[in-house]
């Protein structure tokens, strides 16, 4: 029961609303909502959502998704951006680079790519971690920074993640 102080959200405000992209269905196009995104099916295109992205472990999106919070369980190719929080699933495999304020990746998840972890708005010149991967059978997920060059810089070619 909310309290008198307490504003909750009514059922028809923009902020509670969630869409579903369901299993089976495939979106040509861009996707914008002020709301929530669950992705069951397949999403050919970017995605842009003000409250937060959700993909299921069966969901696809070939394109970028910039949303405040993400959840990924299925396979995302294409730049992502969570402003707050992103989680990515033991089920989830992404290509492409990663931008957040805050990772959680649980053992089993495959990043093929670049993860900046930081202030949004600074992710150019924030140090980043290079691969992150599981591979199937050995049960540890390894994160290490960028190799350095000779002149001792970070080197800018992102990390493929082998699968054995």
């Amino acid at each position: 029961m909310a309290r008198n102080d307490e504003i909750a959200p009514t059922p028809g405000s923009r902020d509670s609303a969630i869409s579903i992209i369901g299993p089976g269905m495939r979106v040509v196009g861009d996707c914008e909502t002020d709301g929530t995104l669950r992705i069951e099916g397949n999403v050919e295109g970017t995605v842009h959502a003000g409250k937060a992205v959700v993909v299921g472990k069966e969901g696809q999106v070939d394109g970028d998704i910039v949303t405040q919070d993400a959840i990924v369980g299925g396979r995302v190719n294409g730049k992502l951006t969570a402003e707050s929080r992103l989680e990515l699933q033991a089920t989830c495999t992404v290509e492409g680079e990663i931008h957040a304020r805050r990772v959680k990746l649980d053992e089993g998840g495959t990043v093929n790519g670049s993860i900046h972890i930081g202030d949004i708005k600074k992710s150019t010149s924030s140090p980043s971690i290079s691969s992150t991967t599981n591979r199937p059978g050995s049960g540890t997920s390894s994160s290490s920074p960028s190799p350095t060059s000779s002149s001792g810089g970070k080197q800018d070619s992102p990390a493929v993640a082998s699968h054995g």
